[in-house]
Formats: C-alpha cells, structure tokens, sequence
C-alpha cells in the first residue's frame, strides 16, 4: 500500500492520543508537509518553532525531509534498511518510513491512517532481556540480507526501525524500555566501549543515558534506557538539528554546533531556577569531553532537546547525552560546530567562545580542567569495565595520542585569567 497521505497525533498519555494534523507526500515525493487540525490550532502548541500554530499547509523548508519536528519521528539508516527488508513497502518515500517505524519511534508523536482513531502500524509485545541473543542472530541476518522466519520479522519489525546508523532495536527490561545496540563487526568492542566512554563521561559531570553491558555469545551488546519515556508517559522531543534548523533562514545552510545550541537553550530553555544556564555550561563540558576522547561522531541527530514544557516560551531541557563514545578516528575534526575555528578538535576552540555557554574564560577554563582530570583516568576506567587489553592499545593510539595527549598536558588555565588571548595553531595540522 501507498501512503500519499496520512495523519499526525500526539501520544504523551498513550491512552489518550490527541489528533494533530494531516501529512501529506510533497515535492515529487521527497517531503512531507504539515496542516494542522481545528481542535490542535485551538489547543495544541508548536511542535516546534518553525511549526507555528496557523491554519494553513505548512511545507518542509528544507530538500528530502518531513517538516520540522515531524522530521525526528521517521528513522535513519538502520530503520529504514529493516523497514525495507521486514516491510518491503510497494515504494520508498518518507512516508512509507514515517509509517512502518511504528508506534514507538522517538518522542511522542505517532502516525495513523485515520484522523478519527488513533491506528498506527500494528504491532506485537517488545521483545525481553532473555531474547537478546536471539534478536542479534536476526540482526546479523539482515545486515547479510539473508533470509528471515515470520517469527524473526515480528520480533524485529516491533522495535527493530528505530533511528540511528548502527544495528539496534527496542527491548524490555523490568516493564520499562530500553535501546539494544550490537555488535557490527567493528575492529573493537564497541558496545563495552560506548559504556565505558558514557559511564566515563558521568564522572565529568555530564548527564547520561543509563546503560547496562548485555553478555552474547562471543560478543556484548549495550542496552540504554530510553529518555523520552516516563513510565506510560510519552515526552516530546526534537533533534538539535530540528531545533537550530528551526531558527535558521530557510534555504541557507544552518550552522548547526554547540555555541548555536547553547544560545538557543538561553533563549528557549527552561529559566526557572537558572535550569538553562545549567544545561548550557552542561553542553560545554560535553564538548570538551567529546574532543578529549576524540569522539567525532557528535553531529546533530546526536543531540536532543526535551520538550517538557511546550506551552511556555521557555520549553526545552538538554536530553542525558547518548552515542557517546571514542570513534577512533583522529581525524582532528567535530561534525558539530565547536567554535570560532569551526570544527577543529582544539581545546583553544573550545575555549574561543566560552561566553556562549554561560561561563567566563576563567571559569570554562576550570571545567576544562575537571574534564582532563577526568580524561586521564580513561584507560584505568575502562579496564574495570571490561574493555580488553587489545582495544585498550588501540584506543590509545588516539585518546593518548600527540594530538590529544598533547592538549591534556600543555592547557594552562591560567592563560585565560587574561581576557586577551592569543590564536594558537591545530595540533591535528600537517
């Protein structure tokens, strides 16, 4: 079946699901549009800032993708590859994947066939703990292509579309729901890796998602638990990249990074009891973590903005972060924008537009220095996580390479008592 329509609810109380709106397939088939219902224009708020409550068709400012927060309800590579292999829908459009993700995509928006009743894609019970060998079998079968059991495509067709690049699927453990990642043949254990370099960066100060390490057969998996769930409560939720894409001119390239992030907290996060400045000094520390364990992989789908206050101005908290980890790479760059030098992997930039997150240089200089200390217990932290000795030498090669090493060592915080400072050269250049 083909879906060049369908309609949009909100499901923060599941079992009071509220009608939005009606989507509808656009530009030859490479985006979704957005109309809001008369009783969502009466009483609903924004989904997000460039989806004000108007009663017209409000179409996707940007090339191949839904409109604006609806954008985060469809998943990303390893959901729509599952979505194609479990699914094989007649034709490949965002509507197809906005609907066959199901009803426990991210947030807490859902997609029906009917603007009357609430009648997403159906689905059978999550899978268990105890089943978590048997979905990593299944998994490997679909990143081999090879041949599934009706059983094995139910049991992944229930969570096994939800965003992200890598191999996951939703699971339950003690009746709430969690994310398992597996294992994808990398040269490390990445699973026991992201949990080392998560529960790592806690000790910095720096909210996280809880994992738990899951034991396979000649291999682990890590379990998150999810962030947008309250019990049945379903939290609305939008990517960063929504959010900064929000506030951008429509057409022009977003800059999309932590100083842009952290001025859109100060303006839309939630001010009482100073909560936004706390989540902006909070992004900053990530940043400086994320470039001391050189993980590169901190683009804009990687970090998330809560929505817990939607009708009030100042509505968004910063999402315990996720996909944490060293990406091995020393490629000297961040995919978020990290200051005035863009997106170098420098301390220096980091530091370059401090004032941006709330602090003065003295005083990001100072959480620069409690996350080195933090950093330079890594290969001790790990170990008693269960990283190998092997992926520990690896790791090494970068997290103890000259590069970051280097910067470990040589910042001196005291530079930054002085408010004028001098442009230094990258480390990661030739």
């Amino acid at each position: 079946m083909r879906h060049d329509k369908l309609f949009l609810w909100f499901l923060a109380n599941p079992s009071a699901p509220r009608y939005v709106g009606q989507l509808r397939l656009v530009g030859a088939g490479k985006g979704v549009s957005l109309q809001y219902g008369a009783a969502w224009l009466r009483e609903g708020f924004a989904l997000s800032e460039d989806l004000p409550l108007v009663d017209t068709e409000q179409l996707p400012r940007w090339k191949g993708m839904a409109v604006g927060a609806v954008d985060d309800a469809r998943p990303d590579r390893w959901g729509e590859r599952v979505i194609q292999y479990i699914d094989k829908p007649a034709r490949l459009s965002l509507m197809e994947y906005l609907f066959y993700a199901g009803d426990e995509r991210f947030g807490a928006l859902g997609v029906s066939t009917s603007a009357e009743a609430y009648l997403p894609r159906p689905r059978s019970a999550l899978p268990r703990l105890a089943q978590a060998q048997q979905l990593s079998e299944i998994v490997r079968k679909v990143s081999a292509r090879d041949p599934v059991s009706d059983i094995e495509r139910k049991l992944l067709a229930t969570g096994g579309s939800f965003g992200g690049a890598k191999p996951k699927a939703l699971i339950e453990i003690g009746a709430e729901q969690w994310i398992i990642k597996f294992f994808n043949n990398e040269p490390i254990d990445v699973p026991l890796v992201e949990h080392a370099s998560m529960t790592l960066a806690g000790l910095a100060g720096i909210t996280v998602a809880q994992t738990q390490v899951v034991p396979l057969v000649g291999e682990h998996a890590l379990a998150v638990r999810r962030f947008d769930r309250d019990g049945t409560t379903r939290i609305h939720g939008i990517s960063a990249g929504t959010a900064l894409r929000a506030q951008a001119v429509a057409t022009l390239e977003p800059e999309l990074g932590y100083p842009g992030l952290a001025q859109l907290l100060r303006r839309a996060g939630v001010a009482e009891g100073g909560l936004n400045l706390l989540d902006m000094q909070e992004l900053f520390r990530r940043m400086v973590f994320n470039i001391l364990i050189d993980n590169t992989d901190d683009h804009e789908k990687n970090h998330t903005l809560l929505v817990v206050a939607p009708h009030r101005q100042g509505k968004y908290r910063l999402a315990p972060a996720y996909d944490v980890l060293t990406t091995n790479s020393g490629q000297g760059y961040q995919e978020f924008i990290v200051g005035t030098d863009q997106r170098d992997s420098t301390l220096a930039n980091a530091m370059s537009q401090c004032e941006l997150f709330g602090y003065t240089p003295a005083q990001a200089a100072a959480q620069v220095l409690r996350v080195i200390q933090v950093v330079n217990g890594w290969r001790a932290h790990f170990a008693a996580c269960g990283v190998s000795a092997a992926d520990l030498a690896s790791l090494a090669e970068r997290i103890d390479g000259e590069q970051l090493l280097g910067q470990r060592q040589n910042f001196n915080a005291a530079d930054y008592a002085n408010p004028k400072r001098q442009r230094r050269r990258s480390p990661f250049a030739p």
